[in-house]
């Protein structure tokens, strides 16, 4: 059964409005791919979860990225030569 407009599952109630309306994205997400409710609604509430804590990481570490694996300017491959 589809969640929407407030329409959550009991296990959600006491979980942040934020959290408990992209778990219910998921959750529907999930049910419309033919998995199972109860299974839907954890991990709807678990991939959620992950989803905002990549964000507050994100938010962190802001000037972070990630290493490439570049070579230094004065090396040349000798393939190139």
């Amino acid at each position: 059964m589809p969640w929407y407009n407030g329409d959550y599952p009991p296990s959600y109630k006491n979980q942040p409005p934020a959290l408990r309306n992209k778990a219910v994205e998921i959750a529907n997400e999930l049910l419309l791919h033919g998995m199972e409710e109860a299974v839907a609604i954890a991990t709807g509430l678990k991939k959620a979860r992950l989803f905002f804590a990549a964000q507050q990481q994100a938010k962190a570490a802001p000037g972070k990225k990630r290493q490439q694996n570049i070579k230094p300017p004065t090396e040349k491959d000798p393939e190139e030569l």
